[in-house]
Parts: structure tokens; sequence; C-alpha cells
């Protein structure tokens, strides 16, 4: 297996906002596409769900269920 199928890179983007609460975008730099997320714990959960899924897909598993799942929030730009 290729060091390339375990490896993923980002883009991410943090700001507050004026209430006080932190949103956060990410970006592949390979395709361009982005994500934004509403909290923190989107961003976290999005980036578990992703990468179980890469990372099985990589290994030859189906993906776990929701694995491929875009939270509600979640805009391409």
């Amino acid at each position: 297996m290729s060091a390339g199928k375990h490896y993923r890179s980002y883009l991410l983007r943090l700001w507050r906002t004026a209430d006080g609460s932190w949103r956060a975008a990410l970006e592949d730099p390979h395709t361009g596409e982005q994500q934004a997320f509403a909290s923190l714990a989107q961003l976290s959960e999005h980036l578990a769900r992703a990468t179980r899924a890469a990372f099985a897909a990589a290994e030859g598993a189906p993906p776990a269920a929701g694995a491929a799942a875009q939270p509600p929030d979640a805009k391409k730009g």
C-alpha cells in the first residue's frame, strides 16, 4: 500500500463570530472543494468520519455507516 493512501491534507480556516462562537472551513488543496462548519464539534465529527472512511477504503473494507455523510451545514464554495 502506498503512503499516499494514508495521507490527507486540508487548508483549515478558523474564525470567531461576533457572539464569540467559532466557525471553521476546510479546503482540499487538490480539488479546491470547500466545506464550512458552524462549530468546532461539527468539524471534529467530519474529520473523524472522513478519516475512518478513507482509511477503511484504503484497506479494502467498506466504510462505516454514515462515514461519507456531510454535516447539514456543509457548503461548497
